[in-house]
């Protein structure tokens, strides 16, 4: 009877401790985008010039979206990906040597068509949006960023809620090799703004450090972003995101 209700309480206080091990493994999981690249994408050649990779974050519902231009190689194409919806851009457009660049890159999202113009300045610089047309995605506003083969850009989807009360998009590129960071938030419901482009700087913590304000926004930790800070009305705002591209 004794070795019966030792074998009971050893029994007992293994499966504890497997639980508890359970538990502080469970804790320990963080977010891994697995189908983010590690290393750039972007080829050394194309540093100083439009031709390469740009890479860019949606707001107006959410998304991403990637140009590759010549980038070792004969094609000029793009990947736009809306709310989990992937389309592939094609464009027919003329790269010239020493000259700015304008791309029209044209797809399909949910059977209708899709057309969206990068325009650069010729030694890369200025990476912008200049013409669009995403049907259901009028207000859509994009932030673009040319990434460069030294520096990965990383983009990130997410939300943001305020105590206004508030909540919105909130969607950035960071460069963690450059300590830099752009977005764009986007309000969904609330009676605050309509939010706007921000950036900043990472800090040596990888924090998000506010441009404009001087602020600590969040924290950068592995493929996840989150923060609570105040706003200048004193409002709190929360964010999360997590790595896409």
């Amino acid at each position: 009877m004794k070795k019966l209700i030792i074998l009971t309480m050893v029994f007992a206080i293994t499966m504890f401790i497997f639980s508890c091990k359970k538990t502080e493994d469970a804790k320990t999981i963080v977010y891994t985008c697995q189908t983010c690249k590690t290393t750039p994408d972007a080829q050394a050649a194309n540093d100083a010039n439009s031709k390469g990779i740009y890479k860019g974050v949606m707001t107006g519902s959410s998304g991403t979206i990637m140009f590759s231009v010549l980038n070792g190689n004969t094609s000029i194409t793009g990947t736009l990906v809306v709310d989990g919806v992937t389309v592939a851009l094609t464009s027919t457009s003329v790269w010239v040597a020493g000259a700015a660049f304008t791309g029209v890159f044209t797809g399909t999202l949910s059977g209708s068509s899709v057309s969206i113009t990068l325009s650069v300045n010729a030694d890369g610089s200025n990476p912008r949006i200049s013409a669009l047309n995403i049907t259901g995605h009028t207000g859509a506003i994009f932030v673009i960023v040319k990434e460069t083969s030294a520096a990965l850009l990383e983009c990130f989807e997410g939300t943001y809620n305020t105590t206004r009360p508030e909540t919105g998009v909130f969607n950035l590129i960071a460069n963690r090799t450059l300590k830099v960071y752009t977005g764009n938030s986007l309000k969904l419901t609330g009676a605050g703004g309509a939010g706007g482009i921000f950036g900043g700087v990472l800090t040596a913590t990888n924090q998000l450090q506010d441009g404009a304000s001087g602020g600590i926004m969040g924290t950068l930790n592995g493929d996840v972003i989150t923060g609570t800070f105040q706003d200048g009305n004193g409002r709190t705002v929360n964010i999360s995101a997590s790595r896409t591209w």
